[in-house]
């Protein structure tokens, strides 16, 4: 069974070097022209829309110039020989069935057509936002594959689907141009975490192999100097100084309002606490080893939630609060927070 998220509660780029030894330079602004002729998105056709599109930019390969994989191979954990212990992964569980996706691959690909346990998933990652979110891949009655488009919003990767060639947007979840506008993705529950940590919760996880059938060097890391900079590679509508950029944080949002907890106080703080957003109760899970947080509800079971850079969060949830440590309570009815987590 696939751990999925309540969409009702649940409302975090420079691309890679995909020629041997070139690096892609310059940003495309992309301004419709009165005539809305929208060649130069890509080829995409992006009437109707509910985004700006003058703030949609290229990135800078075409479509699939950054490939998605379609037909993803899995080794079991015991013959990886390519990830360290703090080598970051995204985590999926199932009832019966685990897998990793090592970021150092999706950095190349940011978009992963598969199944859980018969179940049609897709596990997409914008290197740029920091932000690895996993969805069912039938909307309605259709079944859905994705690519990635190319373009960007508020610098977080638009996806497309095959089949209606609409853009959707990962952090907003939903159709954002063509006939599927307005759909929503169903999420479903990741995890942002270390191999290590990944493996030892799950010794029998199967984990996303090197044999992509595309030639890349997935032992290098093409966002690197992005990673380490403090500023973004594309503008912004607008940035939010209460954090810096590209500080991490876990954003949860319910019913319209939303908070973010900056990783600086989850390690101060460096445990499990309680918490409530909109008349709910959750817990919030932080490992200092790992660096990672999630979310649970009253029941254990995982919350919706979102690893972010700040600027992407706050893109997509301009009004959000963000946590203070005076603010932190610790008390639960029943459980301690750690005992919980």
């Amino acid at each position: 069974m696939i751990r999925l998220l309540n969409h009702s509660l649940f409302i975090g780029s420079l691309c890679p070097c995909f020629f041997s030894g070139m690096c892609l330079l310059g940003i495309l602004f992309l301004i419709p022209s009165p005539s809305h002729t929208y060649a130069a998105f890509n080829g995409f056709q992006v009437e109707p829309h509910t985004i700006a599109l003058d703030q949609t930019l290229s990135g800078g390969p075409p479509k699939d110039g950054i490939p998605a994989l379609m037909s993803p191979q899995f080794l079991p954990a015991h013959e990886v020989d390519f990830l360290s212990p703090e080598d970051r992964v995204l985590g999926i569980q199932g009832t019966h069935q685990a897998k990793a996706y090592p970021i150092a691959i999706l950095n190349w690909h940011e978009i992963v057509n598969d199944t859980l346990e018969e179940t049609p998933v897709v596990i997409t990652y914008c290197p740029l936002c920091g932000t690895g979110m996993g969805f069912r891949r039938k909307v309605g009655n259709q079944l859905l594959t994705f690519g990635v488009s190319g373009l960007l919003y508020q610098n977080d990767v638009l996806m497309y689907d095959h089949q209606t060639e609409s853009l959707w947007s990962q952090i907003a979840m939903k159709a954002v141009t063509g006939p599927s506008l307005d759909q929503h993705l169903e999420p479903i529950f990741l995890e942002h975490t270390t191999w290590k940590a990944w493996y030892t919760q799950h010794p029998d996880t199967v984990v996303l192999s090197q044999q992509t059938g595309f030639s890349r060097d997935y032992s290098h890391d093409p966002y690197q100097h992005s990673a380490l900079s403090d500023q973004v590679m594309f503008p912004l509508a607008k940035q939010d100084a209460r954090l810096s950029v590209k500080d991490w944080v876990l954003g949860v949002e319910i019913d319209g309002k939303s908070k973010a907890y900056p990783f600086s106080i989850l390690e101060e703080r460096d445990e499990a606490f309680s918490d409530s957003l909109n008349g709910t109760d959750y817990i919030v899970c932080w490992d200092s080893h790992a660096r990672s947080a999630n979310v649970l509800d009253h029941r254990s079971k995982p919350f919706p939630s979102l690893t972010a850079y700040w600027f992407a969060w706050d893109a997509f949830h301009p009004d959000t609060a963000i946590v203070q440590i005076s603010s932190i309570q610790t008390k639960l009815k029943q459980k301690s927070p750690n005992s919980v987590c």
